[in-house]
């Protein structure tokens, strides 16, 4: 039987088979859990099938959230913790409560003293900055950069200021459909001597992990084109 706990269950960044990122331990966790709170729950739903296809999805209950849900919704989420079941974290991809509205429960979870349990699984941030040579002892994720243009200009400025004065990777991500852009914008804004690492499609049959300098990148610019989908950006010296 799972314990009363709030579980923060990984969710593979792919269409990746499961034994090849999860352990088995999770599966054992997941088939205990009845209540889950959920990026999506279509998605959510069709993760846990995956677990175990002979899950009763219609008896699972499922507490949706997102970036907007108010704080006084979110507190309601814990009423299974309450009543002595244990309630699971699901994320869309990757680990829960990283860059991802789930911080907003372990928050809430932690303040009335119940039991955190985060379980091991894929997270595309930790993987890139282990495959792309870069400094993982100082590092710094700043999540999506501003949209407008000169924000933007200001923020990749910023983090190239602390590569150089503090010997600290910068890690940032993008919406798919703008990766092409974030490249530019690099190129355009920081010196040619940084590197740039693209991790695109992390434990995906699409995975491409590849380090150059922003000069050598420019000199691909003809014969770049990103695929859309998840990547994550990594800028060092």
């Amino acid at each position: 039987m799972t314990e009363a706990a709030l579980y923060l269950i990984p969710v593979p960044l792919g269409e990746t088979p499961l034994d090849e990122v999860l352990p088995v331990y999770n599966r054992t966790i997941i088939g205990g859990i009845r209540h889950f709170v959920v990026e999506n729950v279509r998605s959510a739903r069709r993760f846990l099938k995956r677990c175990d296809s002979a899950m009763e999805i219609d008896d699972l209950t499922f507490y949706p959230l997102d970036r907007h849900t108010p704080a006084e919704v979110v507190s309601t989420y814990l009423a299974p913790l309450e009543e002595g079941f244990p309630l699971g974290v699901i994320s869309e991809a990757g680990c829960p409560a990283v860059a991802d509205p789930g911080a907003a429960v372990v928050a809430e979870a932690h303040r009335r003293g119940y039991r955190v349990v985060p379980l091991v699984g894929p997270s595309s941030l930790l993987l890139s900055l282990m495959a792309s040579g870069f400094n993982g002892q100082r590092f710094s994720f700043v999540g999506y950069l501003p949209i407008e243009a000169g924000e933007r200009a200001k923020a990749l400025h910023r983090m190239e200021q602390r590569i150089y004065a503090e010997d600290e990777t910068q890690i940032f991500i993008e919406t798919p459909y703008r990766n092409d852009k974030v490249v530019e914008d690099c190129l355009r804004y920081c010196h040619p001597q940084t590197r740039l690492c693209i991790a695109l499609g992390i434990t995906t049959p699409d995975e491409s992990i590849r380090v150059h300098s922003l000069g050598e990148w420019g000199s691909k610019r003809g014969k770049l084109s990103l695929p859309k989908i998840p990547c994550i950006f990594l800028l060092y010296r």
